[in-house]
């Protein structure tokens, strides 16, 4: 008998929580198979089998935590398919055997999983709920729920199971009555959703910041002009020269690495009674997904021209929505940059992504009546910038001029193109 075990992850994640098992007790896996998804504070990672066999015995569900180490799943690799957890092959109940179909029956659990797939296709559901649905054989898009965002729950299951779901929908005042009988500090009705790991990690990284960060923001805005103008008479020709689109961004970067030269101060973190000031420029990126914000790293950004920028911020960006990012694309960063100008916000104060002492923050543009240098007033799309730093160790001046030197690079953009 072969242990599973969850395996050294990387220096700075020492456990997790069992997101989904992806095999099922009795299924027959081959060494290296991914047996099982681990949510950590940064990604979800796989957990391969070390050994073939046949999975006996799971003993850490879906949504249990655990640590590097730990025993998660038992494998027989004597066993076959459908076997007990002694690896002999299980007899058949009379009630279930079918004399033409009977071989079919004790062997096709991959069969299985492919329908429970294609019917659970589309469904939002909680871990819990898939796996209570799996015991009960119950098809999940049949189910229905209370959950305003449609997402189903254990108890939902339970309803289905007991055949509950149609009374549960008619009559939901009785359904919903036993729970308000428990007395709580709400007199309305309330749901209590378990935190993920990744939202519970930056709830408290960004609280431990703003505890141990004497953290300020600086705000400016910047006339796009000159950015809008050269992106509209450049962008056919660029996305034919290097099949990318030429967006905001790759300026943003330039703009800020061109910054963080003149103020090398930014483009450090304390450690213990020394500042470390970095020659390097990996430009940190947020991106905003399900599962909440991640800040994957453009690496050596002062070494890109704005093609090579676009590019890697795209394929971070697809990395980040298919859940395909991996701990070297987190890990290492500089100074960040966070646009919430792409949801719709006017101003904000981003808070810093620690040991980092600088945050840029980008927001919509917005046409505005502005007064010229020579008093004549003209309609320009403006942007409000904003930076945070740790005053410990930037001072309010050197902060506003890195701003500054910010805007001025941005409205003049061509001495980036020169640059890039």
């Amino acid at each position: 008998m072969k242990e599973i075990k969850i395996p050294e992850l990387a220096e700075s994640i020492t456990e997790g929580t069992i997101a989904e098992w992806l095999v099922k007790k009795g299924d027959k896996i081959e060494k290296g198979d991914p047996v099982v998804e681990l949510e950590t504070d940064k990604v979800n990672v796989e957990v391969n089998a070390d050994s073939a066999g046949v999975l006996v015995e799971i003993v850490a569900s879906e949504g249990d935590d655990v640590e590097v180490g730990d025993v998660i799943a038992k494998v027989d690799e004597n066993g076959e398919a459908g076997g007990d957890a002694s690896g002999e092959k299980a007899e058949p109940k009379a009630e279930e055997e079918a004399p033409k179909e009977g071989p079919k029956q004790a062997a096709p659990k991959q069969d299985e999983k492919q329908d429970e797939t294609k019917s659970d296709q589309g469904v939002i559901a909680s871990p819990a709920a898939r796996k209570r649905a799996r015991e009960l054989n119950i098809d999940l898009s049949q189910v229905s729920t209370r959950d305003p965002l449609g997402r189903v729950r254990p108890e939902d299951v339970e309803a289905a199971a007991k055949g509950g779901n149609e009374q549960k929908q008619e009559k939901p005042a009785k359904t919903a009555a036993p729970k308000n009988t428990e007395k709580t500090e709400f007199d309305k009705p309330v749901e209590r959703i378990k935190m993920s790991r990744r939202r519970q990690t930056i709830a408290n990284r960004l609280v431990e910041v703003q505890h141990e960060a004497a953290m300020l923001t600086t705000f400016n805005e910047v006339d796009m002009t000159a950015v809008m103008k050269l992106r509209s008479q450049r962008k056919e020709n660029f996305i034919k020269k290097h099949d990318v689109k030429l967006g905001f961004m790759s300026f943003f970067t330039k703009a800020v690495v061109g910054a963080l030269k003149e103020f090398p101060l930014i483009n450090s973190e304390i450690q213990g009674n020394e500042l470390v000031l970095k020659k390097f420029y990996d430009i940190g990126i947020a991106v905003s997904t399900d599962e909440g914000l991640v800040v994957p790293v453009v690496r050596d950004a002062d070494r890109l021209d704005f093609a090579g920028i676009e590019r890697e911020i795209g394929n971070l960006g697809q990395k980040a929505k298919n859940k395909e990012l991996s701990l070297n694309d987190l890990q290492g960063g500089t100074f960040t940059i966070t646009n919430g100008g792409t949801f719709g916000s006017m101003m904000s104060t981003p808070i810093l992504n620690a040991p980092q002492v600088g945050i840029l923050g980008m927001h919509n543009i917005v046409k505005r009546p502005m007064v010229m240098p020579d008093d004549t007033i003209e309609v320009r799309p403006m942007m409000y910038l904003a930076l945070s730093y740790d005053h410990r160790v930037v001072d309010g001046k050197e902060a506003v001029q890195f701003l500054v030197r910010i805007k001025q690079l941005l409205e003049d953009p061509y001495d980036l193109l020169l640059e890039g």
